[in-house]
């Protein structure tokens, strides 16, 4: 057994390997060489740099993270973010600190843990990078995502992060990685990394768990 699950439940995980997107992570159906980036890099490139997920958003996907985030199964974590630290070894060599996407204090309280955060707690102790839980802060409680539109996402998030004044040294030409579960629109790492370069951060890197594959996009 490995972390409350059988090997086979892991093993049922799509892991996103190259060929994919250089700056959004996307995986292509065929291999376009090195260095290309999908139309959707092209036409809506992203505030952060670059984003790298361990799997796609799959039905497995989907139980774990729902496991770890809505049923308390903190003994998730580890093997979750070994596979996040291997997906995002280019971004953590190059990385001075991991910030987790916050929750805002009521969802935190109601939770009583974030998972962004204990998933950045793993990935921080097998890189050696450390871990900055106060750089960022959720300044609005906002709706969840879920049954959102692209847009929709992107207008509910807007604002909805900033960096503390007393916080931004932590910040200031610094190459973050910012982590979080799961990637859908990207619309909350976009206003993450949006507040954290406005404070004078140096490069801002996205890693997931899980990223959401739209085969449609998927494409060069």
């Amino acid at each position: 057994m490995t972390s409350g699950l059988c090997p086979a439940c892991w093993s049922k995980l799509s892991p996103i390997e190259r060929p994919f997107c250089e700056r959004l992570g996307i995986p292509f159906v065929y291999d376009p060489g090195p260095g290309i980036l999908s139309m959707q890099a092209i036409a809506d490139p992203p505030a952060y740099q670059r984003a790298r997920a361990a799997v796609r958003y799959d039905e497995v996907a989907r139980t774990l993270v729902h496991a770890l985030k809505y049923g308390d199964r903190l003994d998730l974590a580890p093997t979750m973010g070994r596979w996040m630290a291997r997906a995002g070894h280019e971004l953590l060599a190059e990385a001075e600190v991991i910030v987790p996407v916050p929750l805002h204090w009521r969802r935190l309280w109601a939770r009583r843990f974030n998972q962004s955060a204990a998933l950045s707690k793993v990935v921080s102790d097998i890189s050696g990078i450390p871990v900055s839980h106060s750089a960022l802060k959720r300044a609005k409680a906002t709706p969840q995502q879920v049954g959102l539109s692209r847009s929709e996402r992107a207008l509910n998030v807007q604002g909805a992060f900033r960096v503390p004044p007393q916080s931004k040294a932590e910040v200031m030409r610094r190459r973050i990685v910012l982590l979080d579960d799961v990637l859908t629109s990207g619309a909350t790492a976009d206003a993450c990394a949006r507040a954290l370069l406005r404070a004078g951060a140096k490069n801002v890197d996205v890693l997931v768990f899980a990223r959401v594959v739209d085969a449609a996009r998927a494409t060069i």
